[in-house]
């Protein structure tokens, strides 16, 4: 009787690796931002994407953080085949992150906080080989922040009085690159 499940499970993943792809983006590995991905076929021109980026910088230029992580699984339109050519997805994400906002970059303020993201992404996979494949994209969205404002010149306590987290909620541009994928 056990058999029966381990057979099951042996012939998803089987057909899952089949149309299964591996990904890492070149453009933010030029920044030693991490960003790796995997995606999976789920319909006749769908595809399930889901991908982490990380980075692990304790200060930009010399004295703001920029930590972060991100976690994204996007649902994905491709108009003319699954990966080949342009493609449509909706993704919601979270995020954990200890960085300077862009519009305190020329403040002594940081935030240590977390989110959600709800937005859309638009790319275009160039097939290369049957193996090979560049996914060209960009995205971004609605982010909803909860973060506490510290200072970073040693000042203490927090710049702003919210009694538990602050809240900030702003549309963004937050993903893209050129991810390098490989079919397993």
């Amino acid at each position: 009787m056990k058999k029966i499940p381990a057979l099951l499970v042996l012939l998803f993943c089987m057909q899952l690796q089949s149309q299964t792809f591996v990904k890492f983006n070149g453009a933010t590995a030029l920044f030693l931002v991490p960003n790796i991905g995997i995606e999976t076929s789920i319909g006749e021109k769908t595809t399930f994407s889901a991908d982490v980026m990380a980075s692990f910088w304790e200060s930009f230029n010399g004295h703001n953080p920029m930590k972060f992580i991100t976690i994204t699984p996007e649902v994905r339109y491709h108009f003319k085949e699954k990966y080949n050519g342009f493609y449509v997805g909706g993704h919601i994400g979270a995020d954990k992150y200890e960085l300077q906002k862009w519009n305190y970059w020329d403040s002594n303020r940081y935030e240590d906080g977390f989110g959600y993201r709800l937005g859309a992404t638009v790319g275009y996979n160039l097939k290369l080989s049957d193996k090979f494949l560049l996914d060209f994209f960009v995205g971004g969205g609605w982010h909803q922040g909860f973060y506490k404002g510290y200072y970073n010149d040693g000042t203490p306590g927090r710049y702003e009085k919210a009694p538990n987290y602050n809240k900030s909620g702003e549309w963004l541009p937050y993903r893209g690159g050129v991810m390098i994928s490989y079919k397993l």
